[in-house]
């Protein structure tokens, strides 16, 4: 189970949350639980040209992704891959349930397989070895990691170093912390569909004399077609990577309502005041220009480069490109509330035919919580209040 509430980088502890919802009528966890596992074929997903491993109804379900602290450790990570189910949207409303029958979940060591995998986050100068563990896995992979200049070995493409992670072995790649910023991370080994599998997640490298805002979050973009998961748990769909139909759009896995759930989503939690500061990385095949309501950011950083002062203004719509990373910074200085954070393509704002639904989270302010508006959002989430 996970320390935080609220998105990747959260500092909000449950205490905290409780006190600021009022409390008193709090039920359970929800995401300390087991999603309900909903019609398969009321959510949309697909397959591989390795069939499914194992009865997909017996895998674990994937948890949100952890924030790996990889100093704290020696500079050392172990990655390995895991079969296992996953719940975008696991209620019945809105659109749902969406449910993958089978992703390819990325764990760090002994913690929870997740999609997106864990953020790996480092310091500038330090080197970090990533052990891709494959000892119990059924198919090659690799690690490529954007933002890092490091030696051709290490590059993860199998076609050009010659290397590559087979069933049962394991590999070490040097990765040298040596371009600050958000970065991303993906298996190179059949690209097209191992990341469409659910194999991506975060590289952070924080600067030298790195000085966080007071909130700092983590948001993965990634849009999905949904055949490709279900043909890899061994449904009868036809799937083809030249004619991918996007029908699953997400935040860090989830799609509305569910990405504002406090602990399986990642709800941005703000005081009033807060300076904000949210890093954003695009790990589908679509652009998504995202939107923040009522608030006015300004793009601090791009794919590990700083905006200098002078070419920063404000906006309050970003769009970024498949594998780009954007940093945007901004004071939680509205009035009081919830709003809105979505992609501008609206129909990626829907489950199936349902709106709102898909690649839509929202800015809740600490004030609002003990409102009969955010529990309702609650409600509609799946966390019992």
């Amino acid at each position: 189970m996970q320390n935080y509430v609220g998105a990747p980088g959260s500092t909000m502890s449950r205490r905290e949350f409780l006190a600021a919802t009022g409390g008193a009528g709090l039920i359970g966890l929800a995401g300390c639980t087991a999603p309900t596992n909903g019609d398969a074929s009321a959510a949309i997903g697909a397959e591989d040209s390795t069939v499914a491993s194992a009865d997909s109804s017996k895998l674990p379900f994937t948890s949100p992704p952890e924030v790996v602290q990889v100093d704290e450790q020696g500079g050392a990570v172990t990655i390995k891959s895991r079969p296992a189910r996953h719940a975008v949207h696991p209620t019945e409303v809105m659109g749902g349930p969406v449910e993958f029958p089978q992703v390819w979940a990325f764990q760090a060591d002994d913690g929870a397989p997740s999609v997106p995998g864990p953020i790996l986050r480092t310091t500038e100068g330090n080197d970090m070895e990533v052990t891709l563990d494959n000892s119990d896995g059924m198919r090659p992979h690799t690690l490529h990691f954007h933002g890092a200049r490091k030696a051709w070995k290490d590059d993860g493409v199998p076609t050009t170093t010659g290397i590559r992670v087979d069933p049962g072995e394991k590999h070490t790649y040097t990765i040298p912390a040596n371009v600050p910023g958000t970065h991303l991370y993906h298996c190179h080994y059949q690209t097209h569909r191992h990341i469409d599998m659910g194999m991506y997640g975060i590289f952070r490298v924080d600067p030298k004399g790195y000085e966080p805002a007071d909130k700092e979050y983590f948001m993965t973009l990634k849009d999905w077609d949904s055949r490709l998961p279900r043909q890899m748990a061994g449904e009868d769909v036809s799937y083809d990577a030249r004619d991918r139909r996007p029908d699953v759009f997400t935040v860090n896995g989830k799609s509305a309502p569910r990405t504002l759930h406090p602990e399986d989503g990642s709800p941005i939690i703000v005081k009033h005041g807060d300076t904000v500061r949210v890093h954003l990385v695009n790990a589908g095949y679509m652009s998504h220009p995202m939107h923040i309501h009522n608030h006015r950011f300004e793009l601090v950083e791009k794919d590990g480069g700083v905006v200098p002062d002078a070419a920063r203004y404000d906006m309050d719509v970003t769009n970024i490109a498949p594998a780009e990373r954007h940093t945007v910074e901004f004071t939680a200085d509205a009035d009081p509330g919830i709003y809105l954070m979505h992609c501008h393509k609206v129909n990626h704002v829907m489950n199936g035919n349902a709106y709102p639904g898909g690649m839509l989270g929202g800015v809740v302010y600490k004030e609002a919580m003990n409102t009969d508006i955010f529990a309702g959002l609650m409600e509609y989430a799946g966390y019992e209040m």
